[in-house]
């Protein structure tokens, strides 16, 4: 009984070396397709999905079960498998398709470890662009081995502000609320998907808002940006990755956006 408790609660250290072992195996399927026509289909939710994203989710999904079949795993691709563990492997094997299909280099595959309900570690790797986002509670947020850390820009009118598409703001009824943002701000770029987040966690922009997102969209990007000392929250101000939405910023600006989303703040100042 001992040693099952031991397995059951792998130190993060270990489970940290295991997700770049993963994304290791992800890049090397993704790159083996990309840019090669890739086949790709329409779920019936309307997004899109290649063979890359369905044969990276089942080599990772294998791999965790290999390792720690105890752990449950969540993934876009395919049914969620419950553990008995209390820990949790969420997955998206290509963050991006649309990119990917049309051969354009931003997108990654994402990984986090969420253990009894809070994401401990995230690997987004974008292979294509030659950048790894890393993390782990309590060891900071690194891009490719070397620490990053957000923007001290703490007003609205000069801050930089990604997003996805402007139509996804007009279909989920936040059109107005996004044209103030923009309006307000400095400078506005249309990122979209992973990479906006991880460039605010970088310093590279200051603002990133997303109307629409999944669990596995957001997986490894909340302990990224939050170690790099920002803030990713749904548009109620709560930190999760279950909030259906996404705003990331350097923390200085979050509550200046929250207000413009019509969000009331009280977690911190901002």
């Amino acid at each position: 009984m001992a040693r099952e408790r031991a397995r059951l609660r792998t130190p993060v250290t270990d489970l940290y070396d295991f997700a770049q072992h993963l994304a290791d195996l992800a890049d090397e399927i993704s790159m083996k397709y990309f840019r090669r026509d890739p086949k790709v289909r329409t779920k019936d939710d309307g997004t899109p999905v290649t063979e890359a994203d369905e044969a990276i989710e089942r080599v990772l999904r294998q791999e965790i079960r290999a390792a720690f079949p105890d752990h449950g795993i969540l993934g876009e691709e395919e049914e969620e498998r419950v553990g008995s563990s209390g820990s949790r492997w969420i997955i998206d094997p290509i963050d991006g398709t649309k990119n990917y299909s049309w051969g354009i280099p931003v997108w990654a595959t994402l990984i986090a470890f969420e253990r009894d309900g809070v994401v401990q570690l995230g690997v987004a790797s974008a292979a294509a662009l030659g950048e790894r986002y890393t993390a782990g509670r309590g060891k900071g947020a690194m891009r490719n081995g070397e620490m990053i850390h957000v923007s001290n820009v703490d007003d609205l009118s000069k801050a930089r502000v990604g997003f996805t598409s402007i139509n996804g703001f007009e279909r989920t009824g936040y059109a107005d609320a996004f044209s103030k943002l923009v309006g307000g701000a400095r400078f506005d770029r249309g990122i979209g998907d992973f990479y906006g987040h991880v460039l605010v966690a970088a310093g590279s922009l200051d603002v990133m808002v997303e109307p629409s997102l999944r669990p596995w969209d957001l997986g490894p990007l909340l302990v990224i940006v939050e170690e790099a000392g920002g803030r990713l929250t749904d548009f109620g101000g709560n930190a999760t990755i279950y909030g259906g939405c996404g705003l990331t910023s350097n923390g200085r600006l979050h509550t200046s956006v929250l207000a413009l989303f019509g969000a009331r703040s009280s977690k911190r100042a901002g």
